[in-house]
């Protein structure tokens, strides 16, 4: 897509540092990293959403980032953890519309957090959930 920075640096218009790159996604090193070795998985076909993708790619990025997660884990970097980040529409904070799983190494007191609202202690009444629940199962397709 024109005008789609993800779509530029997939056609190599736009510099990147490639870590992993097959038919389907590309993994590059984020150039405003929250942590040190933050990564992006990039579908190679535009998507704004997660959900506009088809499911090779879809199961393409996942397995992309599990396998640059473990060589992570197993480098030099010595991260303690990894944060898997999708942002799937303005109100989930994205930014970039062109579907993206960032992959965020963690270490002890890197100050990178996820802030939960105060009314994630409260519990909420089964009956709730069972409405929410019946009002996205309605919406389910085979």
């Amino acid at each position: 897509m024109s005008g789609c920075i993800f779509c530029s640096i997939i056609r190599n218009e736009v510099k990147s540092v490639k870590v992993f790159e097959n038919d389907k996604v590309l993994v590059i090193m984020d150039k405003q990293p929250i942590t040190n070795g933050h990564m992006l998985v990039l579908p190679k076909r535009h998507a704004e959403l997660l959900t506009e993708l088809d499911d090779e790619y879809v199961g393409e990025m996942f397995k992309a980032a599990k396998r640059v997660a473990k060589a992570l884990k197993g480098s030099k970097l010595r991260s303690g953890g990894v944060n898997y980040l999708l942002a799937d529409g303005a109100e989930a904070g994205q930014e970039v519309y062109h579907a993206h799983l960032h992959v965020i190494p963690r270490y002890r007191n890197d100050g990178f957090y996820l802030h939960m609202p105060s009314k994630y202690e409260n519990e909420t009444r089964i009956e709730d959930l069972e409405k929410a629940a019946g009002k996205i199962r309605s919406k389910l397709q085979g």
